[in-house]
């Protein structure tokens, strides 16, 4: 039979093996075990710089916690077994031990100030929006996303984004596919290796605008504007989804941005300015005694002048 002696033994030679050798090479190759939408049980792959620092932190965050739960965990079973009455061995009669209370309140501390002095520089480097090449208006609504791009190329453009996948799915009367509540019909799109703030608010209630990959989780609160940015280092489709519960239908109010070249993007701009001028010049062509007033009529008309249809409109 093994000891106590020897089982302790056994198991700090395995997790020193572990922690030392797999656990080691684990840590930098993280990215590498980032799944597509297929993946369950980790993170997005990290496509910024702040993701895979973010991405690092959560498993270097997560290391601590398995060394103290085993730990202590390890001190606690190895106690009862050890220490057990067949063994002749009797309880203590101490009601306290200075050392002891003193050592489980140091210690914590200092585990907690060196998560905060680590995380630190992350955590500023998300607050940095500072140089920004392009500033998009991120504004959540019961139960989608608007965009609108205040500066950079393609300022003036507007729109919103609203999840497309089938009802059919949704109650199970068709097969689900791997982008599931997650397709829109406008995408959020930004150029490659631009630096892209985005301010952030709600028409409603409280939304977060939350792109794993992008490294972005931000609430987006009625009244209030915060911001975040991301610098996308490859090309694709990020997705993610409203992370603040909002209601009803807060399950299927996903967010794609879709990161493209900067030949992409420019012609994407392009074609989305010359779409919206060709909206102007198709409401500048309407008969004049059309029921809709101009922002500067409904701005000097009084209340009783004003229909209702054109109320919902300036809504």
């Amino acid at each position: 039979m093994l000891t106590a002696k020897r089982i302790v033994t056994k198991v700090t030679k395995f997790f020193k093996g572990f922690f030392g050798g797999s656990c080691a090479s684990l840590v930098f190759s993280l990215p590498a075990f980032a799944n597509d939408l297929n993946t369950r049980y980790n993170l997005r792959e990290p496509v910024t710089a702040l993701a895979r620092d973010l991405y690092f932190m959560h498993y270097v965050l997560l290391a601590i916690c398995l060394v103290i739960f085993v730990g202590v965990f390890g001190v606690m079973f190895y106690s009862m077994y050890a220490h057990r009455k067949s063994r002749g061995y009797k309880p203590a009669d101490f009601s306290d031990n200075h050392t002891v209370e003193v050592l489980w309140t140091v210690i914590p501390f200092l585990i907690v100030v060196g998560i905060g002095v680590y995380a630190t520089p992350a955590v500023m480097a998300q607050k940095d929006t500072s140089n920004a090449d392009l500033t998009i208006k991120v504004t959540g609504y019961q139960w989608k996303w608007g965009y609108e791009y205040l500066k950079g190329e393609g300022e003036g453009i507007k729109f919103l984004s609203t999840l497309t996948t089938p009802y059919e799915q949704r109650i199970n009367a068709a097969p689900k596919t791997n982008d599931y509540l997650l397709e829109v019909d406008n995408p959020l799109v930004v150029p490659v290796n631009k630096k892209v703030r985005v301010v952030i608010t709600a028409n409603d209630v409280i939304h977060a605008w939350s792109v794993p990959a992008l490294g972005v989780k931000q609430d987006s609160i009625p009244g209030f504007v915060r911001d975040s940015w991301f610098k996308a280092e490859k090309t694709g489709s990020y997705v993610g989804q409203c992370s603040e519960l909002c209601g009803k239908d807060h399950a299927f109010m996903p967010i794609e941005v879709k990161v493209v070249s900067d030949e992409e993007y420019s012609e994407w701009v392009g074609l989305q300015l010359a779409g919206e001028t060709k909206k102007v010049s198709i409401s500048s062509a309407e008969p004049e005694n059309a029921d809709v007033l101009s922002q500067t009529d409904v701005a000097t008309a009084k209340p009783a002048t004003i229909s209702m249809s054109s109320q919902e409109e300036v809504k």
